[in-house]
C-alpha cells in the first residue's frame, strides 16, 4: 500500500483547533455562543476535508469538449 503524504501544517492546525473548540463548546451552556463555537467547529473540520479532497491524487480536471 502505497505511503499517504503528511498533511500540510495548515491541515493539521485546523483539526487540532476545531477539536479544541469543539471542547470549549461543550463546557458552555447550551445558547448562541455554544451554537457558534459548534458551527466554528463544523466550518474547520469542512475546510479540511475540501482541502483534502482537492489535493487527493485521485482528483482530475474536467474534460473539455
Amino acid at each position: 500500500m502505497p505511503r499517504q503524504p503528511e498533511k500540510p501544517p495548515f491541515e493539521q492546525k485546523w483539526k487540532e483547533l476545531a477539536d479544541k473548540t469543539r471542547e470549549e463548546a461543550m463546557d458552555l451552556p447550551p445558547g448562541r455562543a455554544r451554537d457558534a463555537m459548534l458551527k466554528k467547529a463544523r466550518q474547520l473540520e469542512t475546510a479540511c476535508q475540501m482541502s483534502e479532497w482537492v489535493s487527493s491524487p485521485g482528483l482530475r480536471p474536467p474534460i473539455g469538449k
